[in-house]
């Protein structure tokens, strides 16, 4: 296959996640590719607006749903223009690249989702993957936001904060800006919901470090100190699993954006991530 060969997609929904991020709903114009495509839990594509440019962004929908879906946040020339358009606009898709989560090393394991921000998109892949084939002992989501306003897929969090015990699902919320949405959350949820930061989420909960898995993503300053706490329950490098997604660009590895390390340790984040093991940070100079 052509690595740099993209395939019309149609723009089934466009939905307004916050006031930064959009949610885009695709479905390839070519049935059977809506058929054959599939990927993995990390990994991300490149969309490609022909006479306009393209960026990478993770796919946030799961490989056991259709169609696909995009968060994309307004933060540039490229992710301005594509926020403005409309249901029925063909962009390009190509890929998808990168390693992913490994889903089928991790079965009949519990996983630990760590979300900051925007990392919820990633993670939610993860998320959905886990509930829909039940493969999982049990999956914990600490989602660290700013507001109530900033939560991303808030119906879908709402629901698993209430009902997600009975999918052995457990969600707990930290915010940082008080609000009345928020202090009604905590209210009803004191044991899940807190004001601070995400690993203030980590109290009170008790983790078999043997059988458990780490899933991280989320602002740089982030993985600092929720790595500090994996490792002080004695969870094993090895077994923490970061996604480094803000860094992809090419997808291909040729462009060079993405490299990091020296030549010792040396890592193309598009072609060996986004997925890394904490073992890999350790030992490749500036990858987190």
């Amino acid at each position: 296959m052509n690595p740099y060969e993209s395939h019309p997609a149609r723009i089934l929904e466009v939905k307004d996640l916050t006031p930064r991020e959009t949610l885009f709903t695709l479905r390839f114009l070519d049935e059977e590719l809506n058929e054959e495509f599939t990927f993995r839990p990390g990994q991300f594509v490149i969309v490609d607006v022909p006479g306009f440019g393209e960026f990478p962004i993770s796919l946030c929908s799961s490989p056991t749903r259709s169609p696909i879906q995009l968060c994309i946040r307004k933060a540039g020339r490229m992710t301005k223009f594509i926020h403005g358009m409309k249901e029925g606009s063909v962009v390009g898709i190509r890929g998808p690249y990168g390693n992913g989560f490994p889903m089928e090393d991790m079965e009949g394991s519990n996983l630990i989702l760590v979300a900051g921000g925007l990392g919820m998109a990633p993670l939610r892949s993860v998320l959905w993957y886990a509930l829909d084939t039940g493969k999982y002992e049990h999956v914990w989501l600490f989602y660290g936001t700013k507001a109530y306003e900033d939560i991303l897929f808030r119906d879908e969090v709402l629901h698993l904060l209430k009902h997600g015990s009975a999918m052995n699902c457990t969600v707990k919320l930290a915010y940082e800006i008080e609000s009345p949405s928020c202090i009604y959350l905590e209210q009803g949820f004191s044991d899940r919901v807190c004001r601070g930061v995400v690993t203030d989420l980590f109290r009170g909960e008790n983790f078999d470090v043997e059988n458990s898995y780490a899933l991280i993503c989320g602002p740089p300053i982030m993985y600092r100190f929720v790595i500090r706490e994996l490792l002080n329950r004695k969870l094993s490098p090895g077994r923490i699993y970061m996604t480094l997604e803000r860094r992809m660009r090419c997808g291909v590895g040729k462009c060079g954006h993405c490299v990091v390390g020296t030549s010792v340790s040396m890592k193309y984040i598009c072609q060996d991530g986004p997925v890394f093991t904490y073992w890999d940070a350790l030992s490749t100079r500036g990858l987190i």
